[in-house]
């Protein structure tokens, strides 16, 4: 990827673990999910990253739900996004999650790619918010890669440090990941890689070759938290793609919290603009990604 490329500007529209007490812009509902979609796309997002919940905001691994939040999206915006759904768990199996993979076949589908200590830590309290281990084990990957082969979904590979970045060259090799690669790199999880633009360079850096003759690899950044706005600019600079939404961080960049989705993909636009490059199309941004056209 260089700098000449379209942005793809992805929204990850409401997570697992935040609620409307953190953030009342969070939805529960379909409809809300679909309320949202639709300030998504008109602020200029193409990929919308879904975890689904119950219309009381508790998390959910059900087909029943992920199908009604994507009919309800798809309904309100159409086309206009591509589907993203999250495969990212902790106690659920694999049968469950390629289960809702095969209801509602999006487009495409996380995959995070290795196991880490997963943290948020609080300097004032001197103690962890939260601490456990994210375990994404080898054979859990290669399970669900297969499935999504099955399924023709095109899988975004999560990054969270160098060592998952280098993880993905065996699984091209072994015929479980096609080219061109689409590969995210989540930046400023405690466990993780820190956020900085110095080491968002090495996880480009380490993406394995692309085929030579063929088209390149895609990735994008996703900052969590406060650094999502630097993070965001260090991608736009060295040429790769963005995430925002509710499910990352909640707040603009002059820490007034957002009100919706739509306003975080509003500023990732004009950022966009305001470093000389586009926000991709839909269209552009399904030919970058090998997602072929609805």
């Amino acid at each position: 990827m260089s700098v000449e490329d379209p942005v793809i500007i992805t929204c990850a529209i409401s997570g697992a673990i935040a609620g409307r007490e953190q953030c009342p812009a969070i939805p529960y509902t379909p409809a809300e999910y679909a309320a949202e979609a639709r300030r998504i796309v008109d602020a200029g997002g193409v990929h919308i990253h879904i975890h689904a919940r119950r219309p009381d905001g508790a998390p959910s691994y059900e087909t029943e739900d992920f199908v009604a939040i994507r009919d309800a999206v798809v309904a309100e915006v159409g086309d206009a996004a591509i589907i993203n759904f999250s495969t990212g768990t902790v106690g659920v199996s694999v049968e469950q999650r390629v289960a809702y993979l095969r209801a509602g076949r999006p487009e495409v589908a996380a995959l995070n790619m290795g196991s880490l200590n997963y943290a948020k830590y609080s300097r004032r309290r001197r103690e962890f918010v939260f601490a456990f281990v994210f375990a994404n084990p080898f054979d859990e990957i290669m399970e669900l890669l297969r499935a999504m082969r099955e399924l023709r979904i095109k899988p975004e590979a999560e990054c969270f440090d160098v060592g998952h970045v280098a993880s993905l060259a065996p699984l091209v090799e072994m015929g479980l990941l096609d080219a061109p690669l689409h590969a995210d790199f989540v930046m400023g999880v405690l466990g993780g890689i820190p956020a900085t633009a110095r080491n968002l360079a090495a996880m480009a850096d380490n993406l394995p070759a692309a085929p030579a003759g063929g088209p390149a690899h895609h990735w994008g950044v996703i900052g969590i938290g406060r650094s999502q706005w630097t993070m965001v600019a260090a991608a736009l600079a060295l040429g790769g793609s963005v995430r925002v939404g509710l499910e990352d961080n909640f707040y603009l960049p002059d820490g007034t919290m957002a009100r919706s989705n739509g306003e975080l993909v509003a500023r990732a636009c004009q950022m966009t603009l305001d470093c000389g490059r586009r926000p991709a199309t839909v269209a552009q941004a399904r030919a970058l990604l090998a997602i072929p056209a609805p």
